[in-house]
């Protein structure tokens, strides 16, 4: 059974068909649908059932979609451990809310890069929702997301706790104003939502957006108002026309720290990414 033909099975299932796949792997469709054709010979299973265009997990797959995961993440764990010895060459592949991005990374990544200078870098932002379950899904190594968490497979290390602030437009009523929030799965949503509910702001359609500037710049002009981490704050280039609010603890602190998965090998980049962080927060 070779891995190539199980990382295929996994990312048809998780890109939900054939084509997906092709796209994602990089490769035709022929190919893929041949790998799975070769490994229901191999196995005498149905994988999949054919429904029309579509694709849908037989029994036989959806348990070979368990070992399937664990035997590539063993593949995972086996690289990774290889690459810890010497020099720590390889990838280390960092997920951050945006927020933590803009406060706290530029000058980690610095220091891991000092330290592990043959080790390639890569990050990507998303909400902690997100992120956390690119972390369980083995698609990151490390995701810096809002605590506590609290999850079997995940190991959580708190390395600050972020004040949330309340900001308007100087001039404004944030009372008569709309709330504006990162997408779903941003971990101060709930607790500006909470806050709206507890303090008689109005209930009305929340705005989205998905970039901290875009929240900063229509909060600004009085658009709306939102909660932000008060270092945000201070360092936006918007701060001169923010009204800034205190809030009680129990709203405003949120621990967050670092989630890696329990059951992979340990990395020293980690460790020194995590200490970086922990030494820029003090």
């Amino acid at each position: 059974m070779e891995l190539v033909a199980l990382r295929t099975f996994q990312t048809v299932v998780e890109e939900g068909g054939i084509l997906a796949a092709s796209r994602k792997l990089n490769t035709v469709q022929s190919n893929v649908t041949n790998r799975i054709r070769r490994l229901e010979e191999e196995l005498g299973a149905e994988l999949f059932f054919r429904k029309g265009r579509g694709l849908e997990l037989a029994p036989s797959g959806r348990v070979l979609l368990d070992y399937a995961r664990r035997m590539l993440l063993l593949e995972r764990q086996t690289s990774a451990a290889v690459r810890q010895v010497g020099e720590n060459v390889g990838e280390l592949r960092i997920g951050a809310m945006e927020t933590f991005a803009a406060l706290h990374l530029p000058s980690a990544l610095k220091a891991v890069r000092a330290e592990h200078p043959r080790l390639e870098l890569r990050v990507v932002t998303n909400t902690s929702a997100q992120l956390t379950d690119k972390v369980l899904t083995h698609k990151l190594d490390c995701a810096f997301i809002a605590g506590p968490v609290i999850h079997p497979e995940l190991e959580f290390t708190e390395l600050v706790v972020e004040e949330l602030v309340q900001i308007s437009a100087k001039g404004a009523n944030p009372v008569l104003q709309p709330l504006i929030l990162f997408r779903e799965g941003c971990a101060y949503r709930s607790r500006a939502l909470a806050w709206q509910r507890a303090t008689g702001h109005a209930v009305a359609d929340a705005m989205e957006f998905g970039t901290l500037e875009g929240i900063l710049g229509c909060v600004a002009v009085g658009l709306g108002w939102t909660l932000m981490p008060r270092r945000v704050v201070e360092q936006s280039q918007h701060a001169a026309d923010l009204v800034v609010e205190t809030l009680p603890a129990e709203i405003s602190q949120v621990p967050t720290g670092m989630i890696h998965l329990r059951a992979a090998p340990p990395m020293v980049a980690l460790g020194t990414l995590a200490d970086a962080v922990a030494a820029a927060a003090r």
